[in-house]
């Protein structure tokens, strides 16, 4: 696949899939102006180091890879801001601000595989490619955030 292509691919990726960048960016960073800045400057990198990909695994997990990478440089940390657009909206806003404390409190890799999983909607073997891991990682690191989650509800409900 040429340089073009790829060019193209990203372009596409850019296009389809924006907002699902954007949010976790956002949750990443703590806030939106961040956000924006971020996924920009990871698709531009995406784009200025379109040769670095191998082809091995999927282009988006490589551009999710650039991504993150640029949110985390730019972060607040302890920071986050839930992307409460109506698609994973809660009912109870205090609900929400209780959870986005809780995520917040996660370890960063539990932290960044919840926002890829559920926010971005990404597949195991795509955030596993995005954050350089393996695939059984992702499924533990998910597992654990899971426990630290439960734990934490339950610790307030007690």
């Amino acid at each position: 696949m040429d340089e073009a292509d790829v060019w193209s691919l990203i372009e596409s990726l850019y296009r389809a899939r924006f907002r699902h960048f954007e949010r976790v960016a956002r949750a990443i960073t703590g806030n939106s102006d961040s956000a924006l800045e971020a996924v920009q400057e990871g698709f531009a990198d995406a784009l200025r180091h379109s040769s670095q990909w191998t082809g091995r695994g999927p282009l988006e997990g490589w551009v999710w890879r650039c991504v993150v990478n640029r949110a985390r440089k730019t972060r607040t940390p302890a920071v986050v801001d839930l992307p409460l657009d109506g698609t994973h909206a809660s009912p109870d806003r205090s609900g929400a601000s209780e959870l986005a404390d809780r995520l917040a409190a996660l370890p960063e890799r539990q932290r960044l595989v919840v926002f890829l999983r559920y926010f971005a909607d990404l597949e195991y073997r795509e955030i596993g490619a995005a954050l350089g891991i393996e695939t059984g990682t992702v499924s533990a690191t998910l597992h654990a955030a899971h426990a630290n989650l439960r734990a934490g509800y339950e610790e307030a409900l007690a």
